[in-house]
């Protein structure tokens, strides 16, 4: 049922005129638009674009993120305050752990060919409950267990690579597991950021300082 359910409402948003992909930034520009916004987070100089009246009504005629962002849903880990960046400008996804399902591959496939979008950035971020539930062994319940058992792969990724299984390691490997599982999925998506110039980049975001570090750097 909740495929069903999810389908139609794709259905429904693909047959709506609610992105516009006209003035897309390509992924470089995109990625230099984030950077710049989280020096300025980071420094306390945010200029909190897009938020104005104005802002408001011209988003009633439709939506042009310029990236989409595959985030966790912890409440410390907000992209657009991290990014200093505004209404319609990120296309933002987020779950606990920032899991890669069915749910989260389709969103991304109606950002990017839909919206227009070049540029998908997934970010994990430091003290993540998501992974520190993982690396505990215990799960509390059926639902928890379920992303635990996602982010599994991504510790015996460590073990395999010699890295000392900590939550940072995780962290980054699960970022990494999560491209990669994308990367390989026989989808149109995949197809499409091939012939069209979409980039993937992961990230890391320290609560402590501010700073999300793209890990492709």
């Amino acid at each position: 049922m909740k495929k069903i359910i999810f389908a139609l409402a794709m259905v429904l948003l693909l047959n709506s005129n609610i992105c516009f992909a006209h003035d897309n930034l390509s992924a470089q520009e995109a990625l230099k638009k984030l950077t710049k916004g989280n020096e300025r987070f980071i420094k306390l100089k945010e200029k909190h674009p897009d938020s104005s009246k104005k802002r408001r009504n011209e988003m009633l005629k439709g939506q042009h993120p310029f990236v989409v962002i595959l985030s966790c849903s912890d409440s410390r880990v907000p992209p657009e305050l991290i990014f200093d960046q505004g209404l319609g400008d990120i296309f933002e996804i987020r779950n606990a752990g920032n899991v890669l399902d069915e749910h989260v591959i389709g969103s991304i496939e109606y950002a990017v060919m839909h919206c227009g979008v070049k540029l998908i950035v997934i970010m994990g971020h430091q003290d993540c409950g998501a992974i520190a539930a993982t690396l505990s062994g215990i799960s509390e319940t059926k639902y928890i267990k379920s992303l635990e058992d996602s982010i599994q792969p991504a510790v015996e990724d460590c073990k395999k690579q010699g890295l000392e299984v900590n939550s940072d390691n995780v962290v980054k490997a699960h970022v990494m597991q999560d491209i990669e599982e994308l990367l390989a999925q026989d989808t149109d998506l995949v197809k499409y950021m091939k012939e069209n110039k979409v980039q993937i980049v992961p990230a890391y975001y320290h609560l402590d300082t501010g700073k999300v570090d793209f890990l492709n750097k």
